[in-house]
């Protein structure tokens, strides 16, 4: 099948011919019909050594896990369970689905989880890739392969939101208008926020973030933003997420925040940073880290995505095949007015 394949940090990916997977007894194969790139693997690829106990890539890597398929081949264990050709989404990892955690959901915290893109399970940046079926859920009819690849970084926003405890009514600011970030505020305004200003260095991300759910843009280039976000909005704001993943950007949400603030953690900052901890205690800050979702996250975006209740279809800003995908995954290390680029293997 053809993949694309780290080789080294640093280096562009290469499409190559690589083995298919094969399933074990409670595993199902997919035909990989979208995948997402996401901000992680843009950084991933460029480490050259794990970071403070994030795995380096080792060399014929396959990343990507925000992506939807269609069943072809189904596990001995689960026949009857599941069928070839029914279209499905999952999650990144596969636990032993019998531990606490991954009964509770939280699968990605099983002491003998296997993540993907690692030597045990390759990413869905190819034809085809392998899950675990207590990690895969069904589409809706309703929803598309493309929309189906969206849920991952969807159910990222949602836990970031519930985990500030927002109020109908706040004032948030979102530093980062990349994919997580407009995730966050399309959850944001679901949740009752009065007002949602977000920020970023390149204006027309910001600006494209007011068709998810923000109310003002800022330019984070040219304007001062604290001060903007009083003159939008009226006031400070209640939350403040950073949602950007950069050293640097965790104290730059503490400066933005306000006495008294909720910092929502967000983006995953794959390098060593620092931050001034007086800052945050002066302010009387509650600091708070959103590390991606556990089970029933999936289960909402997926049922509220079913019904229309929401729409992230608008998220997705270009699509491309494996001729044009690994140009554009280097592109996307630049900044760029882009959201979410679609891999669509055909």
């Amino acid at each position: 099948m053809k993949a694309a394949v780290f080789k080294a940090p640093g280096t562009p990916l290469v499409i190559e011919d690589v083995a298919e997977p094969r399933p074990g007894p409670t595993d199902l194969i997919l035909k990989v019909c979208a995948c997402g790139i996401c901000g992680t693997d843009l950084h991933w690829s460029e480490s050259r050594e794990g970071n403070a106990g994030w795995r380096a890539l080792a060399p014929g890597t396959i990343m990507g896990h925000e992506f939807a398929g269609e069943v072809v081949e189904v596990g001995s264990d689960l026949r009857g369970q599941w069928q070839v050709g029914e279209r499905v989404t999952a999650q990144p990892f596969i636990g032993c689905g019998r531990c606490p955690d991954c009964l509770a959901g939280r699968a990605f915290r099983c002491a003998s989880a296997t993540m993907r893109a690692s030597a045990e399970l390759s990413g869905a940046y190819a034809e085809y890739t392998r899950v675990g079926a207590a990690t895969t859920f069904r589409l809706p009819a309703s929803v598309s392969f493309a929309e189906g690849a969206l849920v991952e970084p969807l159910a990222v926003g949602l836990n970031a939101v519930r985990r500030a405890r927002l109020a109908a009514g706040d004032t948030v600011l979102i530093v980062g208008a990349g994919p997580v970030g407009i995730a966050v505020a399309l959850w944001c305004r679901f949740f009752g926020a009065r007002h949602i200003a977000v920020s970023d260095l390149v204006a027309r991300r910001a600006e494209r973030a007011v068709d998810f759910g923000a109310t003002a843009a800022i330019d984070a280039s040219r304007e001062e933003v604290p001060a903007r976000v009083r003159q939008l909005t009226g006031g400070p704001p209640q939350v403040v997420f950073d949602c950007v993943g950069l050293p640097g950007s965790f104290q730059l949400a503490i400066d933005y925040a306000p006495h008294d603030a909720r910092v929502v953690i967000v983006g995953l900052c794959m390098a060593a940073d620092t931050f001034f901890p007086a800052k945050a205690l002066t302010k009387e800050l509650e600091l708070s880290f959103a590390f991606i979702y556990n089970r029933r996250d999936f289960e909402i975006v997926l049922d509220l995505l079913g019904r229309e209740r929401v729409a992230a279809s608008g998220m997705i800003s270009d699509r491309v095949g494996f001729d044009a995908f690994c140009q554009a995954f280097e592109a996307l290390k630049r900044p760029s007015d882009q959201i979410k680029v679609m891999l669509e293997p055909g």
